[in-house]
Parts: C-alpha cells; sequence; structure tokens
C-alpha cells in the first residue's frame, strides 16, 4: 500500500511516468461556515443543503451532472469538509472519499496541524490525478481552504507541492487562479478541466460563484475577496 501511495505521489511531482488516469472535471470548493473546530454554523448547514439541492444532488435545480453519469467521487478532508458534501453525496447514495485529519486536542500525529493537512492533501491529489476510477469522470473535492491556494502556506514548504492549486496542476494554466483562497470565501466553485487524456496539466479553469434560490434560504453570496455578511445570532465563528 505503501509503495503504490510513494508511486503516485512521485507521478503527480513529476519524478516519474505521466499520471495513469485522470479525471475530465475537478470540482473544488471550500467547507461551510462553521461554528467552532468539529461543526459547521446554522449557516454552514444551510450552505450543504443548499448546495446539494441547487448545484450537487441528484435531482438538483441546477446540477453540474446529470442522473445519468453521476459525480464518481465526493472527497472531503476535515470535519468541515465531511459534514457540508454529506447532503450532495447522500443524495447519490454514495460514501465520501475522505483523507482524514480532525481536531485532537494535542499534537498527536492524527490531529488538523498543517503538517498533516499537507501529506492528507498529497495522498488525496495522487488518488484524484493516478485512479483508474475516475478517469474521464467528474470528482467533487470539498477541502480546506489554506490547502486548495495560499501563497504563505506554499512559500513555507520550497521545492514541495502541499496545496491543491499545486498538486492538480493549476499554476500551470495559461491563466491560473488566485493564489490564494481568502478567508471570507465561501461561495465559489473552482471547475477545472482536463482535455487531453492521461494528461495530469489541465486546460480549462473557472471560479463560479455559489448562487441559490430564495427558496433555500438567506444564505451569504458574496463576490470574491469581498467580506462576508452573516446573519446576527448565527452562530457563526468569523
Amino acid at each position: 500500500m505503501r509503495t503504490r501511495l510513494a508511486l503516485a505521489i512521485s507521478l503527480i511531482f513529476g519524478l516519474s511516468s505521466p499520471a495513469l488516469a485522470v479525471p475530465a472535471k475537478i470540482i473544488i470548493l471550500r467547507h461551510g461556515e462553521k461554528q467552532n473546530g468539529y461543526a459547521l454554523c446554522s449557516v454552514g448547514v444551510a450552505r450543504s443543503l443548499a448546495l446539494a439541492g441547487q448545484y450537487l444532488g441528484q435531482n438538483s435545480q441546477d446540477p453540474f451532472f446529470p442522473p445519468s453519469e453521476p459525480p464518481a467521487a465526493f472527497f472531503s478532508i476535515t470535519l468541515h469538509t465531511l459534514e457540508l458534501a454529506s447532503p450532495a453525496a447522500q443524495s447519490w447514495d454514495m460514501p465520501q472519499t475522505l483523507f482524514s485529519a480532525v481536531p485532537t486536542g494535542n499534537n498527536s500525529t492524527y490531529n488538523d496541524s498543517t503538517a498533516v493537512l499537507n501529506v492528507r492533501t498529497q495522498q488525496a491529489a495522487a488518488d484524484i490525478l493516478t485512479n483508474p476510477l475516475y478517469n474521464g469522470k467528474v470528482v467533487v473535492v470539498v477541502w480546506e481552504h489554506k490547502h486548495i491556494a495560499n501563497k504563505k502556506l506554499e512559500a513555507a514548504y520550497p521545492g514541495v507541492k502541499v496545496t491543491l492549486r499545486q498538486l492538480l496542476n493549476l499554476d500551470q494554466l495559461s491563466t491560473p487562479p488566485p493564489d490564494t483562497w481568502k478567508g471570507d470565501n465561501y461561495d465559489y466553485f473552482w471547475i477545472v478541466t482536463y482535455g487531453n487524456v492521461g494528461s495530469p496539466i489541465p486546460t480549462g479553469f473557472t471560479s463560479t460563484k455559489q448562487t441559490f434560490a430564495k427558496s433555500f434560504g438567506a444564505i451569504p453570496q458574496n463576490d470574491w475577496g469581498k467580506p462576508e455578511k452573516l446573519p446576527p445570532k448565527s452562530g457563526c465563528k468569523s
């Protein structure tokens, strides 16, 4: 198992032959608004339900994939990402592919420290770009925002890829995405396409704002980089 994982990661880092299997599309989003290190707040829960009903769930209003071609996987890493993806994954009767990193309250090697999140992100990216189960399909990745893209984090680990922006080769696009996913940005999708069969280098990228029908309630829909306006008494941690 360790040998297979090491080989997969080496493929992503360009130390061996090209990746063996690549999704046609990867949909990346951040977890919802949170109340603490363990759970989403009321706004985050509402966002998880709205995402399933509007975009990511079976029979959603503006689906990213038709019922006949469901997503191949929902990836998550922390408790917040697991909670956000649950309604959508359940609507498809699908499990989540979890590379877990959870708060333990100490310095355990199983915690959600930066070092652990780095490794788990590397492992997930290697699986996404080499697993034949996802070849030519759509994968949804719900992640922790600093490990989607973060200029300071990347600079802290020179010569090592630690964010999805690096590991999924988004930095090799002719027009790359922002180098940092900032803290107030909960309401965007990054949609990455891989148009060359077998190549882990993406050929397209779009950043799409989440906009929800009124029936899902008042969910913040701030523009990229703008402060989020949370309702009073939401219980959300800013």
